[in-house]
């Protein structure tokens, strides 16, 4: 027992039973128990037995009797240590002097450690811990000593304090309990401050803190800033296995291996991480007054497994500097201040399987000058190590979404074509309008604009716009696969060309009036996923076709229709429809029977024709819907009566 008092229970009948306590029941030499008796004592020295008997059970109390106060200067009766008593006690039960039960108790028990002085009747005033930490010194934790190493600690002596002094705990448990916090302007804490924190931080006093207010519950974790330093892809006994698709490329500092690029806002991010196989060229537009220097270029790159290349530079002077600058402000010759910057940067990585083989790098420098704006460019380029004839093989021979459609006029002795569509510049006219390739899975809308005289001719019309939107296919044939090879027929799907609708309706002669003008080109692609290469999907292209859709030209009068001139817009549409690479089972009669019922599928839907008067229904209290359905039922039964014949016998009689 460690308290003050302990209970027990005695099972069976007490009646004429004697309890006692026998006090130190070992032998002083052997440390041995003595054998029990029944001579003992209910209270011997300062220890009470009290029994409440029951019907079949009887309560054993034992309890002391002596305070258990420290001793204070001149006291007795008390605790001289904290360990107040140590004791032995053994408790027996006897009829007569037969030993029908004892109970062994090991006694120590520690001294009272409340407050023994004047007591005052004001309650402690605890702080709301809103607006006031509740202890300004966490680490003093002992009471009337100095804790060693807290030096918030007022009970340490000054003397004491300099044997710790440079030994402080630091932080909330050292008595720092109102940090700076991260969000705040004017604090350094963040070990990666990110590039938005000067716009985003918190500018207030440090009266107004996350570590107080009732808004806070809970306990709080530091926060990760997002950084592109991250921990090398690489578990313990592990090796790293290579680069998929996509993946970010890594230096051997265990940084991200960066390249300016756009963001989907257009803009240009300076750190932007380079993704495996995925190519890119960008410009971005700088001045001298906020150009920045990109990575070094002595930056060893991870191959993919664990090794390190260096990068193969080459630097060119550029001669011509109108292809780059701009725009430029005419200042005197005496104040610009020019500097050399990099203009240009291109990079070839050369790559085998998962891994890189091999980084080429070009970059053109030339003289900037203040007041000048410099429109930097930098493409990135991943080629195969089996590329032969500059064409690249790629591992996996399907296309990648993004990469363009591979075509072929094979009719012709030279087997290269072309499938482009319109991407305009100026004014939209087509006289000025360039092409573009058709990007593998990427649906694309563009056109042009044609000036049509009022007295053009309508099959003139026709014709030249036909021949303007066949000017965007140079091809007979379209490659299945992104690696097709010109010699392989089984390579390639043959464009299936659907002529122009023409209704041969005479406008009677009348100017500015044309119909059946086929000035939309629609080009529908069908593809299918047809396997996995390295876990990447491979897709292929089953068919394509190319359709026009006519429309009625009609020459719009402007103000006093002094201009003979009008436009007709023509456009191009590119549509990717993905089919499965292997025909759907067939429907069975059981599913033909259960889409009947499909709500899904059907706008009629049977299993809810009751769904007003169920719980489900909470347009309307549930009552009311109930009395309207019964209602209705009513009314439904009596018309169903009265349509009988013999009620109509019934009510004649």
């Amino acid at each position: 027992m460690s308290g003050p008092r302990v209970n027990s229970f005695f099972l069976g009948n007490s009646s004429g039973v004697n309890f006692s306590i026998t006090l130190s029941p070992r032998d002083a030499e052997t440390g041995k128990l003595q054998p029990a008796n029944c001579s003992g004592s209910k209270r011997p020295g300062d220890w009470n037995l009290d029994v409440t008997p029951g019907v079949n059970t009887s309560k054993v109390t034992i309890s002391l009797s002596r305070t258990l106060e420290l001793c204070l200067p001149n006291a007795t009766e008390c605790c001289p240590s904290p360990l107040c008593m140590v004791e032995t006690l053994q408790v027996s039960a006897c009829r007569g002097s037969v030993m029908l039960a004892q109970l062994l108790i090991q006694a120590e028990i520690f001294a009272n450690s409340s407050f023994a002085g004047n007591v005052s009747e004001n309650a402690t005033i605890i702080p709301n811990q809103a607006f006031k930490p509740l202890g300004s010194c966490p680490c003093n934790l002992t009471s009337g000593a100095c804790d060693v190493r807290c030096c918030c600690d007022l009970e340490c002596t000054p003397d004491l304090q300099q044997l710790f002094s440079g030994s402080c705990f630091t932080g909330v448990f050292g008595g720092d309990v109102n940090p700076p916090y991260d969000q705040l302007c004017s604090s350094q804490s963040m070990e990666y401050t990110p590039e938005w924190f000067p716009f985003l931080c918190v500018q207030s006093s440090l009266d107004n803190t996350p570590f107080l207010g009732y808004f806070y519950h809970g306990s709080t974790s530091t926060p990760k800033v997002p950084s592109f330093k991250i921990p090398l892809q690489t578990s313990p006994g592990k090796p790293f296995t290579g680069y998929r698709e996509g993946d970010p490329i890594i230096t051997e500092e265990d940084e991200y291996f960066t390249v300016p690029q756009q963001s989907m806002a257009g803009q240009c991010v300076g750190n932007a991480p380079v993704a495996y196989l995925h190519n890119f060229d960008v410009k971005c537009l700088t001045n001298l007054e906020s150009y920045k220097e990109g990575l070094p270029h002595d930056v060893r790159i991870n191959t993919g497994t664990a090794d390190f290349i260096q990068q193969n530079v080459v630097y060119r002077a550029i001669t011509d500097r109108g292809k780059f600058i701009t725009e430029s402000e005419n200042l005197l010759a005496a104040e610009v201040l020019c500097q050399n910057v990099t203009f240009a940067e291109h990079y070839k990585f050369i790559w085998k399987d998962k891994n890189i083989e091999q980084v080429n790098v070009t970059v053109f420098f030339g003289s900037l000058c203040d007041g000048e704006i410099l429109t930097q460019r930098f493409t990135v380029e991943f080629l195969s190590l089996n590329s032969t004839n500059g064409e690249e093989l790629f591992e996996n021979p399907g296309y990648q979404v993004g990469k363009p459609v591979k075509a072929a006029n094979l009719n012709a002795s030279d087997p290269l074509g072309s499938l482009n569509i319109w991407q305009p510049a100026g004014r939209g006219l087509c006289a000025s309008a360039t092409d573009r390739p058709v990007l593998f899975g990427v649906d694309s809308y563009s056109g042009c604009i044609l000036e049509v005289d009022v007295n053009e001719d309508c099959s003139l019309l026709r014709g030249n716009v036909t021949e303007k939107l066949n000017a965007l296919i140079q091809a007979t044939h379209i490659g299945k696969r992104d690696n097709s090879s010109y010699s392989d027929l089984n390579d390639w799907v043959e464009i299936i060309r659907l002529d122009p609708f023409s209704s041969n309706v005479s406008t009677g002669g009348l100017k500015g009036i044309c119909p059946d003008i086929p000035a939309n080109l629609n080009i529908r692609i069908i593809f299918a996923k047809v396997g996995a290469v390295q876990g990447i999907p491979q897709q292929e292209i089953l068919a394509v076709q190319i359709s026009y859709s006519t429309v009625l030209w009609q020459f719009q009068c402007g103000l006093g229709c002094r201009n003979t001139l009008s436009f007709l817009p023509i456009t191009a549409s590119v549509q990717f429809i993905e089919v499965p690479a292997q025909p759907p089972l067939p429907v069975t009669r059981y599913q033909k029977i259960y889409a009947e019922f499909d709500c899904n599928q059907n706008e009629v839907c049977w299993p809810q024709l009751l769904y007003p008067v169920t719980r489900f229904y909470t347009g309307e209290p549930y009552s009311q819907c109930l009395a309207k359905g019964l209602f209705l039922a009513f009314l439904v039964l009596l018309a169903t009566i009265m349509s009988n014949p013999w009620f109509s016998k019934l009510w004649n009689r």
